[in-house]
C-alpha cells in the first residue's frame, strides 16, 4: 500500500491536443498512449468538445468538480454527469462529444486496454455517515479523493489524505475510513481479463 499526493502527479497533453491530464498511474509505466495497460488521469475541460479516441480502450469517467458535462456517443446522448453522479462507462474508440453544462469541469477517467484488464469505477455513497468500511476486490484498486479530506485505516496503519490525494491497495481486503467533512470518494479496481 502506498499514496501517491496530488503534487506528484504528472501533467501532460491530451491525445487530440484539446486540453491537459493529470496523469496519475500507467501501467507498464513506460508505455505510451498507444499501448498501456492501464491508465488512470484526472482532466480540466475548459470547452465542449470532442474526446480522445483510444482504439481497443474501455473507459470510466466521473465528475470530480463544475456544474455537469453531456456525453453523447456515436450521434446519441448517452450520459449527463455532475460531481455526484454514478461513474459512466463507454468505449474508447467510440465517437464522444461532451457539452459542457455550465463552466469548466474537472473529471477523473480510467481506462483500460480490452483483453488485458477490466475495470470498475465507483462513487462511495457517506449518506448519514461520518465512517465507512470501503471493500476492494481489484488485483490493484485505487481509493482517490475527488473533495475534502478523509482519514484511511488499513493493517493498523492511518493515511490522511486531502483532495486529489491517492491511495493504492494491492489485493483484496477492506479499508475503513473517516472524514470531518463533505468528502467525495472514488475507487478504482483494476483486474486482469
Amino acid at each position: 500500500m502506498f499514496t501517491l499526493e496530488s503534487r506528484s502527479h504528472r501533467r501532460m497533453p491530451w491525445k487530440n491536443g484539446g486540453g491537459t491530464t493529470t496523469e496519475i498511474a500507467r501501467s507498464p509505466e513506460s508505455s505510451s498512449l498507444e499501448d498501456f495497460d492501464w491508465r488512470i488521469s484526472m482532466a480540466r475541460v475548459a470547452a465542449s468538445g470532442s474526446f480522445s479516441r483510444f482504439a481497443g480502450v474501455d473507459r470510466s469517467i466521473a465528475l470530480l468538480e463544475g456544474d455537469g458535462i453531456v456525453l453523447t456517443i456515436d450521434g446519441r446522448e448517452a450520459a449527463r454527469l455532475d460531481p455526484r453522479s454514478t461513474p459512466f462507462a463507454f468505449r474508447g474508440d467510440a465517437d464522444v462529444f461532451g457539452l459542457l453544462v455550465g463552466g469548466p469541469i474537472e473529471d477523473l477517467n480510467v481506462m483500460t486496454r480490452r483483453g488485458r484488464f477490466h475495470q470498475v469505477l465507483r462513487r462511495l455513497d457517506w449518506t448519514g455517515s461520518e465512517t465507512a468500511t470501503l471493500g476492494f476486490a481489484g488485483e490493484m484498486s485505487f481509493v482517490v479523493i475527488g473533495n475534502g479530506a478523509a482519514s484511511v485505516r488499513h493493517a493498523g496503519a492511518t493515511y490522511e489524505l486531502g483532495a486529489r490525494d491517492v491511495l493504492c491497495v494491492e489485493g483484496t481486503g477492506t479499508l475503513d475510513l473517516s472524514r470531518d467533512e463533505r468528502v467525495d470518494v472514488l475507487c478504482v479496481e483494476l483486474r486482469r481479463a
